[in-house]
């Protein structure tokens, strides 16, 4: 759910490649030998958080560790991290492959990931001709793009639109079929209610809400949540297999970025499109829509010019909608997901967001509930250069002004369910936020309000995604 700027689990806001960046990723296993050869040094993903079905005890990892590489990889290599969803975690390889790695079956959420309970990633079971540059995961489906601009999808089959399925994974094949998915029921209820259980016995997930006096908080929380799953769902039930996203005749997508339910993709054009459930906005579309099965254009410049709540004096005079148009951009760069809302930054550097607000998290100065794209206009005179968002909460309007952080700027940003990180220019990683499973990296579990370095020894930084409860790190090895 990072909200990749190109998205979070869970999340998707990480600084986009570069050219030199963009070429590397285009070359395959061979070309990571090569280099490697040549002197560049070797990548690692470190981790650090909680992950279910890492280990027998499912005991946090309190501080970063380095992650496997299967053994069938080969001379392959890590090409970048994508953060992950709710107990499981996403990095693709040198060689295009999706891996995938610490899935917890009991609570619903195998079919995410290709192990199960295991901490080794293995490669998600797409087809063996494409490669994959990006990806995001939302609470329990996943979203990527391959080479060429294709976008697949799996998982909790509410946010998987309509589309050609390209595997059958019960039986471990690759056939390829059309299917039509049966309709999604309005009040279709989430796997295991959207709560999953640690081993100390404390629930959390995108439906855990604080105590609050504020009966009309209560009452908008409530209605979002969801009846208890039957004990005798099953996950071929509650799942999707990959299928191949259908977008009209010459869309490419260059960004994707996943929510709690909701999926939002970027084309090459700077066009948005969005899918699956909007009950508070978060699609953008002008309603409370519960389920858009297949993938819609959200008018982001559109909705940002002409909204409803423009001072009059502006509607129709000319002058002043050149100056506003200049400001609002003519295109979006960059995407993020929160677990109920959405944020775009425009070309120019403007900030959008919509979607649920009770938390403040669309930076509107209230906490209601924004249906279409809506410019952040406290902000409005910074250019913004990249979005990430969180379940709660997104990059807000209000610098991060702390010791830590002076003469220091960032240029990777992405936020987890209650927790955020950054990559400084120097390469150094900073986390703040809750940590009650270890999610900061910080040796221990006590929450930070203020950005706190992470020890990551001699590795140096590359690139951060954050998942639910866990951090992932992409960094070049100190040998």
């Amino acid at each position: 759910m990072n909200g990749r700027g190109g998205g979070g689990g869970g999340g998707v806001g990480v600084v986009g490649a570069g050219g030199e960046e963009q070429m590397e990723m285009e070359e395959d296993g061979a070309g990571l030998r090569a280099r490697v050869a040549a002197g560049r040094k070797e990548r690692v993903v470190l981790m650090w958080g909680y992950l279910p079905g890492v280990s027998p005890q499912r005991s946090p990892l309190l501080g970063p560790v380095p992650v496997r590489l299967p053994a069938a990889a080969g001379g392959d290599g890590w090409r970048d991290v994508c953060g992950g969803g709710c107990g499981f975690a996403m990095a693709i390889s040198e060689s295009g492959k999706l891996l995938t790695w610490g899935s917890a079956d009991d609570m619903g959420q195998s079919y995410v990931t290709a192990g199960k309970h295991e901490e080794t990633p293995e490669a998600f079971p797409l087809p063996s001709d494409v490669a994959i540059v990006r990806a995001d995961a939302g609470w329990a489906h996943c979203v990527a793009i391959t080479d060429e601009g294709d976008v697949y999808t799996w998982g909790w089959k509410e946010c998987v639109p309509t589309g050609r399925v390209i595997s059958d994974q019960s039986s471990g094949g690759t056939l390829e079929k059309d299917e039509r998915q049966s309709a999604i029921a309005a009040d279709q209820v989430s796997p295991r209610s959207q709560v999953s259980r640690t081993s100390s016995g404390a629930a959390s997930g995108p439906s855990e809400s604080r105590g609050t006096d504020d009966s009309t908080k209560r009452r908008r929380l409530s209605s979002t949540k969801h009846a208890p799953e039957s004990s005798t769902s099953s996950d071929e039930n509650l799942s999707a297999p990959p299928c191949v996203v259908t977008f009209n005749t010459g869309v490419k997508i260059m960004a994707v970025a996943a929510g709690g339910r909701h999926t939002l993709a970027l084309s090459d054009l700077g066009q948005v499109w969005g899918w699956g459930y909007g009950g508070e906005g978060q699609l953008g579309l002008g309603s409370r829509i519960r389920t858009v099965s297949s993938p819609h254009p959200i008018p982001c410049i559109e909705s940002a010019l002409y909204s409803k709540d423009r001072p009059a004096a502006m509607k129709g005079n000319k002058s002043a909608e050149a100056q506003i148009s200049k400001v609002m951009g003519n295109c979006v760069k960059a995407i993020a997901c929160g677990g109920r809302h959405s944020a775009v930054v425009t070309d120019s550097g403007a900030l959008l967001t919509f979607g649920w607000g009770l938390y403040g998290q669309c930076g509107q100065g209230n906490t209601d509930d924004v249906l279409s794209p809506t410019c952040v206009s406290s902000i409005l005179g910074v250019k913004m250069q990249d979005i990430g968002a969180g379940l709660w909460h997104t990059t807000v309007p209000k610098l991060v002004d702390a010791s830590s952080l002076e003469n220091k700027n960032a240029r990777a940003v992405s936020c987890g369910a209650r927790h955020s990180a950054i990559i400084t220019d120097e390469g150094e990683v900073f986390c703040w936020g809750w940590n009650k499973y270890g999610q900061l990296g910080l040796g221990d579990s006590m929450d930070r309000n203020v950005p706190c370095s992470v020890p990551v020894d001699a590795y140096h930084p590359l690139n951060v995604s954050c998942g639910w409860w866990h951090t992932l790190v992409l960094a070049e090895s100190p040998t």
